[in-house]
């Protein structure tokens, strides 16, 4: 454990140097993380009017999209984009040369990229907050549950995209696939509208999949939209598909360097 500590120490590091050097595409990226977010919460606000829709009022609205706005800013990943181009440039090689598994390096350009663009995230959605006016009550225990959803939602999020990636094991054209994967997350995960307003078989559909417990379930927690057996149930939902996301990351792993190996010997 000491050993990964500090491998993930000077990775983490190196990772920033590298991440600073980029400030234009930082910008860019961080003008879609915010500006998806806030289209949807104007959206829903003009329908809401002065009622409210679903359970869900203006400053509910908002309370909401600005959470979701951090959250997916604190899970997201873009490893499936990014492994068939490790894959075709030959740069995986590189990577299996060094003592430990790529998937460290890759995470750790993760980490070190939110620890860099965090400090300009949170204090706009602050600023937001202030325009908007979200309807929120947090508690210490929403707080402490919040966390700890957050955790497995990061870990659940990027072992899927992880396992999704290694698709390009087999085939270069991955787009279709990461497509498809998208237009699912963004309806299941609860980005295009809280899991409440869903037609009640997408419902369904949403809390037996896993997106949601990446995305939707950390936010309602820390909103107060779920009770006492709600909230078991998803912190149970939400660590089966780690075991499952966990295992299918081993078996296509092995199974894919075996094959990349081969092709490439």
């Amino acid at each position: 454990m000491r050993d990964l500590i500090r491998l993930y120490g000077a990775m983490l590091q190196a990772s920033l140097g590298v991440q600073v050097q980029y400030r234009v595409a930082l910008v860019i990226w961080l003008l879609g993380l915010v500006i998806q977010p806030v289209v949807y919460l104007v959206v829903w606000s003009a329908v809401a009017g002065q009622g409210a829709v679903g359970g869900y009022t203006r400053g509910d609205f908002a309370a909401y999209y600005l959470t979701m706005m951090v959250v997916n800013h604190l899970t997201f990943t873009w490893i499936m984009w990014e492994y068939d181009y490790l894959i075709r440039q030959g740069q995986l090689s590189a990577m299996l040369l060094k003592p430990a598994n790529p998937v460290h390096r890759l995470a750790a350009d993760n980490i070190a990229y939110k620890l860099l663009t965090s400090v300009v995230v949170l204090p706009m959605a602050v600023l937001l907050g202030l325009y908007f006016r979200p309807t929120l009550s947090l508690t210490l225990e929403r707080v402490a549950l919040f966390l700890a959803a957050i955790a497995g939602a990061w870990v659940l999020r990027w072992l899927l995209e992880y396992t999704l990636a290694l698709a390009a094991f087999w085939t270069t054209r991955v787009t279709a696939l990461n497509e498809l994967y998208y237009g699912l997350f963004w309806f299941m995960a609860g980005q295009v509208a809280p899991n409440a307003l869903l037609p009640p078989g997408v419902q369904l559909a949403a809390e037996l999949l896993p997106f949601r417990y990446t995305v939707g379930f950390p936010v309602e927690l820390v909103l107060g939209r779920l009770q006492g057996a709600q909230i078991a149930q998803g912190f149970a939902v939400q660590l089966i598909w780690l075991a499952i996301a966990f295992a299918s990351y081993h078996l296509l792993w092995r199974a894919g360097l075996r094959r990349y190996s081969a092709v490439g010997g």
